[in-house]
């Protein structure tokens, strides 16, 4: 008899830990996780980008975006074709590294549904050469490197055309000028349009005779200072602005416009004035 009295305390005994551990249990699941239910979502966006300067202004958005429930995810590439690729089939929610003109561009050539959320820099082009310190010393027959991206190549023979080196038609769009259009070239200047654009710094340390058009991203990666290493520099007035660009699908996505909100800030803008000291120029259109 007593040790069944024995038995059933024990029992008694276990029962009522557990019940007390299951109270215990639920009050902290309500309590954690969730606020009580007023915990705001994280929402992701994944982002595109080459990695100078557009992956290093992204980098300095991530807290504003975070102040706001956002976490940026960051995908940085070494070329102007993958992005958009990556944007087309979902593995991106965005991109930042190309100017209209070479949106544009591409929306025709490959039929992407693409929409400009937003202009967020300047990234002025510059031709650049070992050898030749001035413009009016350029000999006859020289090379121009540049890339195989149509949609630079009007911006590069405009350049040219500022700096007195050819003359193009008139009436034209110069902005879709190639060399066909091209009826002054005194100085026989010779034209090679057959580069990838990310290593034309190094055909430039490797032809010292030539003269090499460079994007300003990747001049930055080569340790070059465009406004004191480059020949010739596009002025910040370029109307090749590089944008947001999203699927149509997302054109009113609050995040990705949170995104170009904070890109635009004046914490932003002061960022890309004193770390790239020109080379990079903010907008807000």
């Amino acid at each position: 008899m007593k040790k069944l009295l024995t038995v059933l305390l024990t029992a008694l005994f276990v029962l009522a830990l557990t019940a007390c551990g299951s109270s215990e249990d639920n009050a902290g699941n309500g309590n954690e996780g969730n606020g009580n239910g007023n915990e705001e979502e994280t929402t992701t966006i994944t982002v595109g980008a080459t990695a100078v300067p557009h992956a290093e202004v992204l980098e300095e958005v991530k807290p504003l975006l975070a102040e706001q429930g956002i976490e940026l995810k960051i995908e940085t590439y070494q070329d102007y074709v993958l992005p958009n690729q990556d944007l087309d089939n979902g593995t991106l929610d965005a991109n930042y590294f190309q100017h209209i003109p070479y949106l544009e561009q591409q929306k025709s050539d490959f039929g992407y549904d693409f929409v400009n959320l937003g202009g967020i820099h300047i990234e002025p082009i510059g031709i650049y050469s070992v050898n030749h310190t001035s413009v009016d010393a350029i000999p006859d027959g020289t090379a121009v490197l540049m890339s195989n991206s149509v949609a630079d190549h009007g911006r590069i023979l405009s350049l040219l055309e500022v700096a007195g080196l050819i003359k193009l038609k008139d009436g034209i769009d110069k902005v879709n000028a190639t060399e066909e259009d091209i009826v002054e070239n005194p100085k026989n200047l010779d034209f090679d349009a057959s580069y990838d654009a990310g290593f034309l710094p190094q055909y430039y340390e490797r032809e010292e005779d030539t003269l090499v058009a460079i994007n300003t991203n990747y001049a930055i990666e080569a340790d070059l200072i465009p406004a004191e290493d480059a020949l010739i520099l596009e002025g910040s007035e370029s109307p090749y602005v590089n944008v947001i660009a999203a699927r149509s699908e997302d054109e009113n996505n609050e995040a990705l416009k949170a995104l170009v909100e904070a890109l635009r800030s004046e914490d932003i803008q002061n960022f890309i004035n004193e770390k790239y000291e020109g080379a990079v120029v903010p907008v807000n259109e």
